[in-house]
């Protein structure tokens, strides 16, 4: 169960470890192998080139639908959204030991829509595939009231502050993608893993044009469900539909 009065006064909330431990070594080992073996899919992104993401596995292992629509997610996702919910976007990312300054670029990814439940159009699902602690790289927020004032992201930080969170391989996060948040990029010698998936209402609008959702699972799959999820499709999806059939 999702704790509703939590994100309602705080814009996120922790799912714990909803995964089994076979889970969460079969997700982890699937994320390895993606890495090695399919490393042109991966791209630097930020922090000049520190942390790199692929943003299309479901192409380069496409086993990561299971982990997508996992009904422990979906189940915490729809309850908030209050009605079913789509893929917007899915990412692997990678932050590697880092022996520089720190950083934090505290920032907004997209703007409160007002008029749905609790401000929230989009929700970023955080799943840490190793342990997170103050030694490590981790993901902060500042937490937000879905009913107060909405800040500039500068005085969002300064007034209500920024939360580093913790937690074991296979801690899971949910926040609304409108409050203000951040990487935090320690000095570390460790390494951190995570898959980030981002839902949206299904009747809202795209996201993104980073994720590719393969015809196999919103055209073609047997489960009308399925298709629903994967059916808000971005114009990259539908220009590959058009290049490959």
């Amino acid at each position: 169960m999702v704790d509703l009065e939590f994100f309602k006064h705080n814009g996120y909330v922790k799912l714990g470890q909803p995964f089994t431990a076979e889970e969460l070594n079969r997700y982890t080992e699937l994320y390895d192998r993606d890495k090695s073996e399919t490393g042109y899919f991966w791209r630097p992104i930020a922090f000049d080139g520190h942390q790199s993401v692929n943003c299309e596995p479901l192409i380069s292992s496409p086993e990561f639908d299971g982990l997508i629509r996992h009904p422990a997610l979906i189940g915490a996702v729809e309850t908030i959204f209050e009605g079913p919910s789509c893929l917007a976007e899915a990412c692997l990312r990678h932050m590697a030991p880092h022996e520089g300054d720190p950083v934090e670029v505290w920032h907004r990814d997209r703007r409160h829509m007002t008029d749905r439940p609790y401000r929230c159009g989009y929700l970023h699902m955080m799943l840490y595939l190793t342990d997170v602690s103050e030694d490590t790289h981790c993901f902060s927020i500042s937490p937000e009231p879905c009913d107060a004032s909405i800040l500039d992201t500068e005085e969002q930080v300064e007034q209500r502050g920024g939360i580093p969170l913790h937690g074991p391989a296979g801690t899971v996060i949910l926040f609304n993608l409108s409050v203000v948040h951040a990487a935090t990029v320690r000095r570390t010698p460790h390494e951190r893993k995570s898959v980030q998936v981002y839902y949206g209402h299904r009747d809202g609008p795209v996201l993104s044009q980073f994720t590719t959702i393969p015809t196999s699972l919103w055209r073609d799959h047997t489960d009308p469900e399925v298709r629903g999820f994967y059916g808000l499709l971005n114009t990259r999806s539908q220009k590959f539909a058009e290049a490959f059939g």
